[in-house]
């Protein structure tokens, strides 16, 4: 299968993954109630994913820099599957927290691999579009999580939700295979300088530097804050899980939004614009959840968070495929890396938010800290792009 035809496939596999990150956020009440504890302990099957998944791109990088990135992926399609089997049957909170674990070190290798393979495929100046379309089937993902977590949590149970990520892993897995993605070794792939080495090159750069700490932060403040949106929508407004699962899949329609008008976004604005416009959007989006009387009032604010995160996010991903040409691999798993490993601190320091204060006091951090996040990236970026034009 030639490389540009691989890319649907690929992208079904990020689907995927991005629905098996999400699914349980919708059902942490659910969860709270089988296993008989707060919402806010059993969100650590949020963060474990999140860890898992962070923690894994130190070996995933380089394994695709070797042997190929769309082999790899393949490969990390059957890992995800046996994960979810494992939660399905999980008969406590501890086994469907270690499974969680497993389905994280498997999706960690899809959506990293896939965005380095698109730097490998795609000239600097169109990547960013590029990666845009490729964000389109990751928030369908999102939005089907959010939304399956809860539905299937109210009606058939949160066990089936697992059953049907791993017959879902499972037919991806079939595909790639049928279509031959990531059959052949990556022949002529040149030599890679050591592990060590490539990551100390990536590291030597102030600004990549400078990105990989957005990216922490960035993960720490959204997903933090997100996780919540539907326990909060339940406990303080009497939302079916249902429902406050819908409500929290508007973030991913706002991205999906996004990916629809990404092209001319960024011609009219520019990244540095881009991003900072995304910031602003974030900030007014949390500020208006922590200050709500009515759960109607989550479903603008919602669509806007994802519309103002994919604009900052879909920046920094564009950023991230440029800090190594060479282990280009590495670098975008570096960055991702970073982006979870902030996702699941901030969702443990979100944790302990809602259970000494409230959700609403979580959002009401993330706005201005969204905000100043936002607006130095964007400063940054402006000047990194007009020292590169200067070199040129």
């Amino acid at each position: 299968m030639t490389p540009l035809r691989a890319l649907p496939l690929l992208a079904l596999a990020g689907f995927a993954s991005m629905m098996s990150m999400r699914l349980c956020d919708a059902m942490l009440p659910a969860l709270a109630q089988t296993f008989s504890i707060e919402p806010g302990k059993a969100a650590r099957v949020v963060s474990a994913f999140a860890v898992s998944y962070g923690l894994l791109q130190l070996a995933y990088g380089p394994l695709g820099d070797r042997f190929g990135k769309p082999r790899v992926i393949a490969m990390a399609t059957f890992v995800c599957s046996a994960g979810a089997l494992a939660a399905a049957l999980s008969p406590t909170l501890d086994a469907l927290t270690w499974s969680r674990v497993v389905m994280g070190a498997g999706a960690a290798g899809i959506i990293p691999l896939t965005m380095a393979w698109i730097g490998d495929q795609v000239p600097y100046l169109q990547r960013q579009e590029v990666l845009a379309r490729l964000l389109g089937s990751t928030v369908l993902g999102m939005m089907a999580g959010a939304w399956a977590g809860g539905v299937l949590a109210e009606t058939v149970g949160w066990r089936a939700g697992f059953l049907a990520m791993a017959l879902l892993f499972a037919v991806i897995r079939i595909a790639l295979r049928v279509g031959r993605v990531g059959a052949e070794r990556a022949a002529a792939e040149p030599l890679r300088p050591a592990y060590l080495e490539q990551i100390a090159t990536v590291w030597a750069s102030a600004w990549s530097r400078r990105v990989l700490a957005v990216s922490f932060t960035e993960g720490a403040l959204v997903f933090g804050a997100l996780a919540f949106v539907p326990s909060y929508l339940h406990d303080r407004f009497a939302v079916p899980l249902a429902e406050a699962g819908a409500v929290l899949a508007l973030f991913g329609l706002g991205g999906l939004l996004y990916s629809r008008v990404a092209g001319r976004m960024l011609r009219r604005l520019g990244a540095p614009v881009l991003a900072g416009a995304g910031a602003i959007g974030l900030a007014f989006a949390f500020a208006a959840m922590a200050t709500m009387s009515n759960w109607l009032w989550s479903v603008p604010p919602c669509l806007l968070a994802g519309l103002g995160f994919y604009m900052l996010h879909n920046t920094l991903q564009t950023c991230a495929t440029q800090l190594s040409s060479t282990s280009r691999g590495t670098a975008v798993s570096l960055f991702v890396c970073a982006l979870f490993l902030g996702q699941s601190s901030g969702v443990a320091a979100a944790g302990w938010c809602v259970s000494e204060y409230s959700a609403a006091t979580c959002f009401g951090v993330a706005a201005p800290a969204l905000l100043v996040l936002g607006t130095y990236f964007a400063l940054h970026l402006r000047t990194q792009l007009q020292a590169s034009r200067a070199v040129a």
